[in-house]
């Protein structure tokens, strides 16, 4: 079994994604509040949705032509520094074409930290991939629960929301200074053997299937490994020599079709969130009979079911493969969706919110690590367009249900939801499927299947 070391990088790359995660969970109570300063209906209050999608499509680009030039660790401070830019400008601007510019800005160099984290924790930890990216996205998490009580105090004292921006410049500046402090460099590029074959430092065949279902013999026609040959935990062969003798098969962008796959299944599992966040509270109201501020605190179900999910996702990343362990956190998913959408009271949709949250928890650290570890030496490219994926969630999947609200209702129309669960669930079959088939320009000794010690 793979094991997860915590050292100085790896804390202060969870660090660095709850810095991101206090702005990005933070800024949906601020929409409302905006909305009355601004006197502007619902829908263009949503435009800020709008720009984070822009601003993610900016960021995807950004970032591999910046981590090639200044390095990867350079890019996520890079990141941070233009998010603290952003934020501050959000917290001084008033005027509505001028805070949409703010969220765009916040969410490029927000990209930027997003990608840089991801990249360097798959190369940092290699087979303990996908339970670091899981404990990172735990601590996004956990300081998106912080953040919405900070904008609650700052509104209750009769401050406003904007209080909150000056905290969240302070933190990355502590941040900043804790890392000088105790002389945390982080990595500007992965190490040479891990680039050479996988950034996860798993094969495809262990990505996609579980440990006790893999022969421990090599198939017909494959040659046996050398037992004198060091290996790696988790790999099972020396991936960095076999990698010459098992070149990939690329597709548009130089990516195998593997990571498009995963690319999808990232888009439509960040619709499922951004919906969520955007439309739970409306669906509270109208269907479970809580009042407008308690459905609003309500939306803090879903972050704290990530929260803990994400946190015991880390440990169980371990022991199971990630593409079985997609599947089962979709099922959750699609029973805290059904549990949320038939409760006729408010207690009962928000324990559905937080069954909801528990699967949604694993369905980004999971897919972004078999989307790296897919990628082989193109970590950096492919990071970079996995921004894209954030993108088209955020700027299509809540139109498109806003558009069929408007016409039957919210509680409606949020069966689309479980519409989009349902394709995530065959895009991780499909997923499965791509990772073990056997490719016809692959060097023989590239079907030997890997065990996990």
């Amino acid at each position: 079994m793979p094991r997860l070391t915590h050292d100085k990088i790896t804390w202060l790359t969870y660090a660095q994604l709850g810095l991101w995660g206090f702005f990005l969970y933070g800024f949906g109570p601020v929409v409302p509040l905006l909305r009355d300063e601004q006197g502007t209906s619902a829908a263009i209050a949503g435009l800020h949705s709008t720009g984070i999608a822009v601003g993610a499509l900016l960021g995807g680009a950004l970032f591999a032509p910046v981590a090639r030039r200044v390095g990867r660790g350079p890019a996520i401070w890079l990141g941070l520094a233009g998010v603290a830019a952003g934020v501050a400008a959000l917290g001084l601007l008033s005027a509505l074409p001028a805070t949409i510019a703010a969220v765009a800005v916040i969410a490029t160099f927000g990209m930027l930290v997003i990608s840089g984290v991801n990249v360097v924790l798959a190369g940092h930890h290699g087979p303990a991939a996908p339970a670091a990216l899981a404990e990172a996205n735990a601590a996004c998490a956990g300081m998106g629960i912080l953040a919405p009580l900070v904008i609650g105090a700052t509104v209750g004292a009769g401050l406003g929301w904007r209080p909150v921006m000056a905290v969240e410049v302070g933190l990355i500046a502590l941040v900043a200074l804790a890392a000088l402090t105790f002389r945390v460099r982080l990595p500007n590029a992965a190490p040479a053997a891990v680039a050479a074959a996988d950034p996860v430092g798993v094969t495809a065949t262990a990505i996609a299937e579980p440990a006790d279902s893999r022969p421990d013999r090599p198939r017909a026609g494959a040659s046996r490994p050398d037992p004198a040959r060091p290996t790696r935990a988790g790999a099972g062969v020396d991936l960095a020599e076999r990698a010459a003798d098992r070149p990939s098969r690329p597709v548009a962008g130089g990516l195998p079709r593997a990571y498009w796959i995963a690319w999808v299944l990232m888009s439509v599992t960040g619709s499922i969130e951004v919906c969520l966040s955007l439309w739970t509270a409306d669906v509270l109201r109208t269907h479970a009979g809580l009042s407008a501020g308690g459905a609003s605190a309500a939306i803090a179900a879903i972050v704290c079911g990530m929260f803990v999910g994400r946190a015991a996702g880390g440990r169980v990343a371990l022991r199971w493969p990630p593409v079985p362990l997609l599947l089962a956190a979709l099922t959750v998913s699609l029973a805290g969706f059904a549990l949320f959408w038939s409760a006729p009271v408010g207690w009962l949709a928000v324990t559905g919110l937080v069954v909801l949250g528990l699967g949604n928890a694993l369905h980004y650290p999971l897919a972004i690590s078999i989307a790296l570890a897919v990628a082989g030496p193109a970590a950096d490219k492919a990071a970079g367009w996995s921004s894209y994926s954030m993108g088209v969630g955020f700027g299509i999947a809540p139109v498109a249900l806003g558009w069929v609200a408007d016409g039957v209702g919210p509680h409606l129309a949020f069966l689309l939801l479980p519409g989009f669960i349902a394709a995530a669930l065959l895009l991780a079959v499909r997923l499965g499927r791509a990772l073990r088939a056997p490719r016809p320009a692959d060097h023989p000794a590239a079907t030997l299947l890997a065990a996990r010690s």
